[in-house]
């Protein structure tokens, strides 16, 4: 019978399975300890790519020959760039601690959060900072007063901790003045400017390094005046403004963060002498209240932007007085406080991080003016010292602001009673 191609072709057919091949030989156990120009463990397609050995229990990531991050024995990471978004949480995580359990030896960049601190810190390899978390002025740990008259001119200044605790007075540090102002500058440092000496207003200044050393006198910078205020801004820099030279002025210098004091600037704003002044909003800042070349005292804001450019009067922003203090708080806010209104004020008002400033919060410590403030302990502020003219007072105390801006009831007895001084921030180490 004939057979169906069809059938034929659809049929499956199984042969024998074949010997096997001879066994090949055994591949490395291990592999080379290899260099960044040359891994030990390449990649086939791409030799410039892949891991090698850098020191002992150490291992060194690479591409394009280049190391990019290496594992330590101790599992530290260092070397490693995160950009948003390829890393989401909770993919990394990392370590707490207090400031008393801190790692005894970490590696440089070691990173972790202080629970203390509430905010992240970076080992440096001598230091533990804080990582960046606002204005570099606002994020300071520490601040200094300074200067100030007591019925005669004090070159003297007060140390305050990261937890809001002032030392006892440092004396002799630069010529005895009052009436002068302070900022931050270089992220963790500050500085002193102007003021009177009991004959005559100075034009000069002294830095502060992050250690919160006082350095000698630094004449001829700007016109002389005092009666002015200073704040950080752009993260890095400073600026004074306003005052009362021969006259009211409107006019600012502004400050680099090698601490270097520039020439005046003329016509920023009303012309107008002891106001407040405070960084806020991450990298501006704030001009605020005063008495201007009339005799009047007034209610007005002039803000800074992170260029340093000085913006146009606004008017009505809470009571008219003179003689405050200001400071940042929160990373991002500021506060005024205290003063004189025609009499000696107990108030304050916050400022949002974008420079709106809020009504009047009365009742908040011992009336006072002729104060000083600065931020301290990453996100806190403490106005300190001060002078009542109806009961002759000058004040040894401070008031301690949180980090929602609620101030504190008084402390009392924190070095020499003084009015007419300066306080800033510095140090990122507490």
């Amino acid at each position: 019978m004939p057979i169906k191609q069809s059938n034929f072709l659809s049929a499956t057919y199984t042969g024998p399975t074949g010997p096997q091949g001879a066994t090949g030989p055994q591949g490395p156990s291990s592999m080379p300890d290899g260099t960044a120009a040359a891994p030990g463990l390449p990649f086939a397609d791409n030799t410039a790519t892949g891991f090698y050995r850098p020191a002992a229990n150490t291992l060194g990531f690479v591409t394009a020959s280049v190391e990019r991050m290496r594992i330590d024995s101790s599992g530290n990471v260092t070397g490693a760039t995160i950009s948003s978004p390829v890393l989401t949480t909770p993919n990394l995580t990392f370590g707490t601690w207090t400031t008393a359990t801190r790692p005894a030896s970490p590696a440089s960049y070691r990173t972790g959060f202080n629970t203390d601190l509430n905010t992240f810190e970076i080992y440096d390899g001598t230091y533990w900072r804080l990582a960046p978390a606002g204005p570099g002025q606002l994020n300071t740990q520490r601040a200094i007063f300074g200067y100030g008259y007591t019925g005669s001119y004090v070159s003297l200044t007060n140390l305050v901790s990261a937890a809001g605790v002032v030392a006892a007075d440092t004396t002799g540090v630069g010529a005895a003045r009052y009436l002068l102002a302070a900022a931050g500058y270089g992220t963790d440092k500050a500085i002193f400017g102007y003021g009177y000496n009991g004959s005559t207003n100075v034009s000069m200044t002294n830095l502060v390094t992050n250690q919160g050393v006082v350095g000698s006198d630094v004449t001829g910078v700007g016109t002389a005046r005092r009666g002015l205020a200073a704040a950080s801004y752009g993260t890095d820099k400073a600026i004074f403004g306003y005052g009362v030279a021969a006259s009211v002025v409107s006019l600012t210098n502004l400050v680099t963060n090698q601490g270097v004091v520039g020439s005046d600037v003329t016509g920023v704003g009303t012309a107008r002498t002891e106001l407040a002044a405070t960084g806020y909003g991450t990298d501006k800042a704030i001009f605020g209240y005063g008495e201007n070349a009339g005799g009047a005292v007034v209610s007005m804001t002039n803000l800074v932007t992170n260029q340093g450019v000085v913006g146009t009067d606004v008017t009505g922003v809470g009571t008219t007085r003179k003689t405050l203090a200001a400071a940042g708080y929160g990373t991002d806010k500021a506060i005024f406080g205290y003063g004189n209104s025609g009499s000696v004020a107990s108030m304050t008002n916050l400022v949002t991080n974008q420079g709106v400033v809020g009504s009047d919060v009365t009742g908040v410590g011992t009336a006072r003016y002729q104060l000083a403030a600065a931020g301290y302990g990453t996100d806190k502020a403490i106005f300190g010292y001060g002078y009542n003219n109806i009961t002759g007072t000058h004040f040894s105390m401070t008031n301690l602001v949180s980090n929602t801006g609620v101030v504190a009831t008084d402390t009392t007895g924190v070095g020499t009673a003084r009015r007419g001084l300066a306080a800033a921030g510095f140090s990122l180490t507490a």
